[in-house]
């Protein structure tokens, strides 16, 4: 079997790994807000090295950076939700943080489709 054919097999089975992970994320987002998603991001720490050197990588890249930010400021939200003056501010950030998750889990499932690497 030709080196090339493996690494082609060994960059779909990434690929599909990375897909299965931004589902599993979002799956977690929807039902919990994301309270499993640490679930999907130790398999993403754990597989990311495997897939250096390819635009697999990025991916694992972005939804760890995702699942760091969100939690973030879900975390920010919930300080200024326990003072009476930031609770109004808590539900403006926690929206915010909603709606670019979702942003983030669907560009990074969309680019993943079409073969394409993150920015970093």
């Amino acid at each position: 079997m030709s080196q090339e054919l493996v690494f082609d097999r060994n960059l779909q089975t990434a690929k599909n790994l990375a897909w299965w992970l931004y589902l599993i994320h979002g799956a977690s987002f929807l039902f919990t807000l994301g309270a499993v998603s640490f679930i999907p991001l130790i398999i993403n720490y754990i597989k990311r090295g495997d897939t250096a050197g390819t635009f697999v990588y990025s991916h694992h890249c972005w939804q760890i950076r995702s699942f760091w930010w969100y939690l973030f400021w879900v975390v920010l939200g919930a300080v200024l939700f326990v003072t009476i003056i930031g609770a109004p501010l808590a539900f403006l950030i926690w929206g915010g943080a909603w709606l670019w998750k979702v942003y983030r889990l669907l560009r990074g499932f969309l680019d993943l489709n079409s073969d394409k690497a993150m920015p970093a």
